[in-house]
This record gives structure tokens, C-alpha cells and sequence, in this order.
């Protein structure tokens, strides 16, 4: 389904209560089956990608167990079954995710004792995989590709029989997720070493703990978005100040746009506020928090900030490749990034004119959907493409979008006669 947006009349004001965070959720998940005599946990992300990971922790006696788009939960998941002595089973994902790379997790994982064959092509999923007590330990590791392959490992580190010495080559991208997984994994009593380039965990036993999943700071970047093109006033409800979420740096990124966060503001909540002051020009490195650069790009754009953005080489193996995909639809409006290798963006603040209104393809990625629908406050009566994907991560989107004052109508109704004026 597509749908057509229309902004609200007047001032922009809202109140949103966030989804819960998908990445605390599905390390909470991996734990939890780790721990000896746990129970199922409750207050979880209620979204696609964390169903993907019940459902498959809920199917470990299958003979195949397919995760869908959720690319987490793929390679939680090759670490956890590879770790479990006596399953056998064959882990695939949707088309896309036959198309995301899986090799250095993989040959990680064999050189710790796993038993993991390729069904199809060499390096990438679906995997045939027999579940072994792994003897763990010392490894070297390419830390450029994807945080998620080193949190894979550090999860399952306690249960090998030499523990886990990981060393990191090269520049660490997404930091922050690691620095999660260790937080995570030492409220449930295990304990470890990160110095320098070197991660250490000893063999330990989980031990049984609440969890408290965290509302998701990746959902609300949405909402600074709209924030920042809109001059209203959001009102969050379950941001925690205190997070360990990598996306906590969007306060700061967002300051420079304009955006003022008032933590306990006026509303009884945290108050997205907007500010006169931006900076001309912004410049930021988002390796710690590539799954954030999307939205910046289009709300730079939005407001005519130029830019140069580094930090993005993961992005190109996400649900798609992401730099090229928001370079596709800003083209729509004349907008034209400018794509720096592998790694970077910019744009010097440039338009050209354009014809007729978007309509944006959303390429399976929840992402580009929650970025892209901002813009018809700029652009009233754009058309989003396969509204569907936001279920990854945020089912509750566009419902949320509702209670804020936008209106949604099908993707081929035609814009109303007030959108033209």
C-alpha cells in the first residue's frame, strides 16, 4: 500500500509514546536463551524484527528457520545455533538478506571450533549449521564491516570452553552497539575486559535478571526530523537520558538543526523544542551511529544546510543500500547529493527546480519510509511507497503520524484542492 501525506493545519504539536528498542530487545533475547532455567521475557519491541527472533528461538528443533529481512537476527542468530549442541538446521532470510554478507562471522565463528557450511552462494545465507560446544579462544577480527558480527560473538563468549580474546582490526564502526552488548550481558552477571583494541570474556554462566528494554532512540529520530522541519513542539514519553543506545547522540546532532531537547519540559515528558540557531554548515562522522544518517541527510537538505557526512561504509549493506537510495529520491526534488567512495556524502546546498510531486520508493527499508514522509510538510501530498516496511521497527508509525495531525490518504487519490493552493 502507498500512501499520499498531508501535513497538519496550523501548529504542530504532538505527544508519542516510542516503540521499544528493537536492539535492546533482541540482545536481550540471545541472553535470555543463553541463561540457565530462565523464563520468557516480557515488555519487548512488539515489531517485525524481534517477532523474526521469537519465532526463530521458538523453532531451534526446525529444519529450517528463516528470519525474513531482519539482518540482526540473522547473525544473532548463526552465533547462538552455532553454540548449541545438538541443533541442526538451516538458517535463510528473505532475497535480500541472501544478498547481505555473512562471511566474516561465519569464518570467525569456524575458527572458534563452529560447524557452519554455505548452502548457496559462498559468503552469503542461507546457512547449514550444526550446533557444537565451541572451544573459543583467541581471534582476530575486521571491525569495519558490522558491529553486529562482534556482538554476535561477545554473546555466546561466556558459554566456550577457553572463553573469548577478540582483537579489533581497524576503525570500529558503531561502537556504541558493542558497548551495549557488554552493558547488557554484565546486568546479567558476566563480566568483561575492553582495553585498547582487545575484548576479553572468561567462560561465566548468564544468571537469570530483569530486563528493562529502553523506548528506542533510533524510532525517535524520526520526530526530531519533524521537529526540525516543522517549528512545533514533540513531546516524548519514554526516552531515557541515561541510555545506552547509540542513538542518544541525536540530541547532539539535532542541536546543530535546530532542535532544543528539554528533558522533564513543560509537558510532562521529553519536549522537542525548536531553536533559531543552526549551523551553516555541518559536518559530522556517524561510525558510531550510521543508522541515524538518513534522516540528518534529508533534514539538511530540507532546510538548505549543506554538509559532508563520513562514516557510512555499513550502510551500503543494510535492508539497501542506503546512501545511494536517499541520492535516488532527493533527486526527485532536485536535490542532489554527492556519494564520496564508500564512506561519505555532501552537498553544498544547491536545488534545482522540479515538475510534479515525489512519489518516493521506500526500497524494504523501514528507514527510508520514516525519513522520507517528513518532507510533506515541506512538500504537501507526497506519495510514500510500500508503507508496509515500517513494521521492521515501528509498526506504530503511521499511526502515530495520524494522531499528529497528518492525513494519509491512498497512495492514488488525488490531492485535494487546499494542497494546491
Amino acid at each position: 500500500m502507498d500512501y499520499r501525506i498531508l501535513p497538519p493545519d496550523g501548529f504542530f504539536e504532538t505527544r508519542v509514546r516510542l516503540p521499544l528498542s528493537k536492539s535492546m530487545s533482541n540482545r536481550a533475547l540471545i541472553i535470555n536463551a543463553l541463561t540457565p532455567g530462565s523464563s520468557p521475557l516480557e515488555s519487548l519491541a512488539e515489531c517485525d524484527d524481534t517477532d523474526a527472533m521469537l519465532s526463530a528461538l521458538g523453532s531451534s528443533e526446525a529444519d529450517v528457520v528463516n528470519v525474513g529481512a531482519a539482518g540482526t537476527t540473522m547473525r544473532f542468530l548463526t552465533a547462538y545455533y552455532a553454540s548449541r549442541p545438538g541443533v541442526s538446521l538451516i538458517l535463510d532470510g528473505s532475497e535480500r538478506m541472501r544478498l547481505r554478507p555473512i562471511g566474516v562471522l561465519v569464518d570467525a565463528l569456524r575458527s572458534l571450533g563452529a560447524e557452519i557450511d554455505y548452502v548457496g552462494e559462498e559468503g552469503f545465507p542461507p546457512l547449514r549449521i550444526k550446533g557444537k560446544s565451541l572451544r573459543g579462544g583467541s581471534l582476530s577480527l575486521d571491525s569495519t564491516v558490522s558491529s553486529q558480527y562482534i556482538s554476535a560473538l561477545l554473546m555466546i563468549a561466556p558459554t566456550m570452553k577457553d572463553g573469548l580474546r577478540l582483537k579489533l582490526n581497524g576503525e570500529v564502526v558503531s561502537r556504541p552497539y558493542i558497548s551495549m552488548t557488554l552493558r547488557m550481558m554484565a546486568d546479567a552477571g558476566v563480566e568483561s575486559d575492553f582495553t585498547g583494541d582487545t575484548i576479553t570474556v572468561s567462560p561465566q554462566t548468564y544468571r537469570k535478571r530483569t530486563v528493562e528494554v529502553e523506548g528506542d532512540w533510533s524510532a525517535v529520530a524520526a520526530w526530531y526530523e519533524m521537529e526540525a522541519l516543522s517549528a512545533g513542539v514533540v513531546t516524548v514519553e519514554n526516552l531515557s537520558r541515561d541510555s545506552c543506545q547509540g542513538d542518544r547522540k541525536l540530541e547532539y546532532i539535532f542541536n546543530m538543526l535546530g532542535v532544543h531537547t528539554e528533558w522533564d519540559g513543560e509537558n510532562g515528558g521529553t519536549d522537542l523544542i525548536a531553536s533559531p540557531d543552526q549551523d551553516a554548515r555541518v559536518r559530522i562522522d556517524f561510525s558510531d551511529t550510521p543508522d541515524l544518517a538518513q534522516y540528518v541527510m534529508v533534514t539538511c537538505a530540507m532546510l538548505g544546510i549543506p554538509f559532508h557526512f563520513t562514516g557510512l561504509s555499513t550502510l551500503a549493506i543494510k535492508e539497501t543500500d542506503r546512501v545511494k537510495a536517499v541520492c535516488t529520491e532527493l533527486a526527485k526534488i532536485g536535490i542532489f547529493l554527492q556519494p564520496e567512495g564508500n564512506d561519505g556524502v555532501s552537498w553544498e546546498g544547491q536545488r534545482r527546480p522540479f515538475s510534479e510531486l515525489p512519489r518516493f520508493d521506500t526500497y524494504d527499508d523501514h528507514r527510508m519510509a520514516m525519513c522520507l514522509a517528513p518532507i510533506a510538510i515541506f512538500l504537501p501530498g507526497i506519495i510514500v511507497n510500500d508503507i508496509e516496511v515500517v513494521g521492521k521497527s515501528y509498526p506504530g508509525f503511521w499511526d502515530d503520524l495520524r494522531a499528529a495531525g497528518f492525513t494519509l490518504l491512498d497512495g492514488d487519490a488525488p490531492l485535494p484542492d487546499s494542497a494546491d493552493e
